[in-house]
């Protein structure tokens, strides 16, 4: 089965073409950090024009590096949430409008439990039950895998995302968008015990992650105890190292201490990471501590993209078939049973 993926959840455009599944094809992926750098952030209007404008080109181009024709496709699968509502909007109405034109079925699948697909994609042997977890500039939790598309929430943040909070401590110390690379490289350079950051703990839940007061903890040190976002800042270009490692190493610990331990608890046999912040290298090095296989996204999975997209749509329209033509963006939607 050959399927056309388009992912257009917040400020990437991406398409992609696999076949069966796990053959990658063709999986382009146009940016708007440029676009968005300025805010510190993405600005959903901005991100929807461009989407407007990117997508059919983006699904030529995925189709020409493919090697492949309208005619080719047997399905189109698309992100229909969670994320920006205009932008997946957009998605979604591309897809439907090359359904008709094309006369093909079309299948929308959740972008979230599609990161957990994207290292699925890799694994030759997945053995369940498994521990996924998602670790993103939107979204941070953990669940039990009973198997692909059957999930058992055990954990999640109850404010920040992980990526979100890199997002904000990379504008206190000055550094552009997106933040999480940046904070990766500064911190480099920094003793993650210079400063005592911690994570929050959340009373009763010992699976769900809170970063708010991690972040605020570095603004405090940042800017002074009785300040505001837009005091001065109270520390050195030489102390801005050694904060990006303290909080780095508190929050990453935080994630790779619980998510080892929650597949003890639960007898996962395997951990299946997915998100953008899995390209961070210090995470990839804490759960080297693991006693579980870990498997990572396949490489260029990482952030979004349309190949797990395609690929998760594959299995979808297996198991259940299509979608109707009604079929809605949802900018929240929880992951399928």
């Amino acid at each position: 089965m050959l399927v056309l993926g388009i992912e257009t959840t917040c400020d990437e455009t991406a398409c992609s073409v696999v076949r069966d599944g796990k053959e990658i094809l063709s999986n382009v992926i146009a940016t708007q950090a440029d676009l968005h750098s300025i805010y510190g952030g993405v600005y959903p209007e901005l991100a929807c024009r461009r989407h407007f404008e990117l997508i059919i080109p983006m699904v030529d181009q995925a189709l020409k590096e493919a090697n492949s024709l309208p005619t080719d496709i047997d399905l189109i699968s698309v992100a229909y949430g969670p994320g920006l509502i205009g932008a997946l909007l957009l998605g979604v109405h591309a897809a439907k409008s090359l359904s008709l034109a094309w006369n093909r079925p079309f299948v929308g699948v959740n972008h979230v439990e599609a990161h957990l697909y994207a290292a699925w994609m890799g694994c030759e042997s997945p053995e369940f039950p498994a521990l996924g977890v998602v670790v993103s500039g939107g979204h941070t939790f953990l669940v039990k895998m009973e198997s692909l598309s059957q999930y058992e929430i055990i954990g999640q943040t109850v404010d920040d995302a992980i990526g979100e909070a890199f997002d904000k401590v990379a504008v206190m110390l000055d550094l552009p968008y997106p933040g999480g690379p940046e904070i990766e490289k500064l911190a480099r350079q920094g003793n993650p015990k210079l400063f005592p950051f911690k994570s929050g703990v959340v009373k009763g839940r010992p699976w769900d992650f809170s970063f708010s007061g991690l972040k605020t903890n570095v603004l405090y040190t940042v800017k002074g105890q009785n300040c505001d976002k837009k005091a001065p800042s109270q520390i050195t270009e030489q102390d801005k190292p050694h904060i990006a490692a303290s909080f780095q190493e508190a929050a990453l610990k935080d994630i790779s201490f619980k998510a080892m331990a929650a597949a003890e608890q639960f007898g996962c046999k395997m951990i299946f990471l997915g998100g953008g912040v899995t390209n961070n290298q210090r995470l990839r090095e804490l759960f080297h501590a693991s006693n579980v296989p870990v498997h990572w996204p396949l490489s260029g999975l990482s952030l979004d993209n349309a190949a797990m997209i395609a690929g998760l749509g594959t299995h979808i329209f297996n198991q259940r078939g299509g979608n109707a033509l009604d079929l809605e963006p949802k900018p929240r939607i929880p992951l399928s049973k």
